[in-house]
């Protein structure tokens, strides 16, 4: 075979293989759909149910083919969406948010084809202090040490937010832009008053601060939750109950945020149907996956908390 046929027969290879595959965004029949699912660190929560959803697709939707993928979570993954990088990322509710109308860390670059897929579990505002401090209310921080989360972060913002609802800025604190085990240290320390932190509770950080110190959380009343609603509308009530925590044995009334999926717009709204129907088809294999988080992934609470345009394909699985 001289070298003019070799090179005809090697790309007539090449269209057959390149036709049977497809990106999630036009799927056809009898084709392989790759999925990759950007969640976060290994050690999180994000990546093991990121985990479990791949393993649901693939045994569950013909030709799909979903793999998890490791990353630096919410911000990261908005990023990797947008430059075709990832089909499902997994974010908190307020970022999508954020990117959506392009504001905080996304000033003035709006991605205006995000797309809510469901939210999944409340990742919780935790107003963390020590008994002592004389910090009862949310309005007490004034003239404090506050940690607010390092710069940037959807932690800072939520801190922000929140003073905000009672008068305050960040002239009214001491501001200390700290990492959650950072915050923990220092609050142990004495070298802070108080900590916001946002994640799933209980969280880890808080049961260190708890062990050796009479800790504190500081409720978010519900009118105050009213107002930060209605001008936020990613933020969700929850309430903390007694004995999450040693020491604190009442239930604490807060606010969360959410992680939530969300996609592209021009994903297929039928792959991305048939993706939420599988996942919540298959409720104990999310627990197996994750048992908190997982256990909270209902579609009953699917819609709690999205601030931003649903896909079409997730809005018709939540009509049904």
């Amino acid at each position: 075979m001289n070298k003019k046929l070799v090179s005809m027969f090697l790309v007539s290879l090449l269209v057959v293989a390149v036709a049977g595959c497809s990106t999630p965004g036009e799927q056809t029949p009898d084709e392989q759909v790759f999925i990759n699912i950007a969640s976060g660190g290994t050690a999180g929560t994000y990546f093991p149910l990121a985990g479990g959803m791949a393993d649901i697709w693939n045994k569950n939707i013909e030709g799909v083919n979903a793999t998890a993928q490791s990353t630096g979570a919410s911000v990261a993954n908005i990023n990797l969406l947008r430059d075709d990088e990832a089909d499902v990322i997994m974010v908190q509710n307020d970022i999508a948010y954020y990117s959506a109308t392009g504001t905080e860390m996304f000033d003035g670059d709006a991605y205006e084809d995000l797309r809510g897929l469901c939210i999944l579990y409340p990742e919780t505002i935790q107003i963390v202090t020590l008994e002592g401090k004389g910090i009862e209310t949310v309005a007490d921080l004034e003239g404090k040490r506050v940690a607010v989360g390092a710069a940037g972060s959807g932690t800072e913002a939520n801190a922000r937010q929140i003073l905000e609802a009672v008068g305050l800025t960040y002239d009214d604190i001491t501001v200390q832009y700290l990492s959650f085990a950072e915050a923990a240290s220092n609050l142990k320390d004495g070298n802070v008053d108080a900590a916001f932190l946002t994640a799933g509770h209980p969280t880890a950080a808080v049961q260190d601060i708890g062990a050796q110190n009479d800790v504190k959380l500081v409720t978010v009343e519900d009118d105050m939750a009213d107002a930060l609603i209605a001008k936020y509308p990613f933020y969700t009530k929850l309430t903390i109950p007694g004995g999450t925590y040693t020491g604190i044995d009442e239930d604490i009334k807060t606010v969360a945020v959410q992680a939530m999926l969300a996609v592209s717009a021009d994903l297929d709204e039928e792959l991305a149907y048939n993706m939420l129907k599988t996942m919540y088809d298959n409720q104990e294999r999310m627990k197996v996956a994750h048992t908190t988080a997982g256990a909270k992934i209902k579609p009953e609470t699917g819609l709690d908390g999205m601030g931003i345009e649903l896909h079409p394909g997730a809005d018709k699985y939540f009509n049904e």
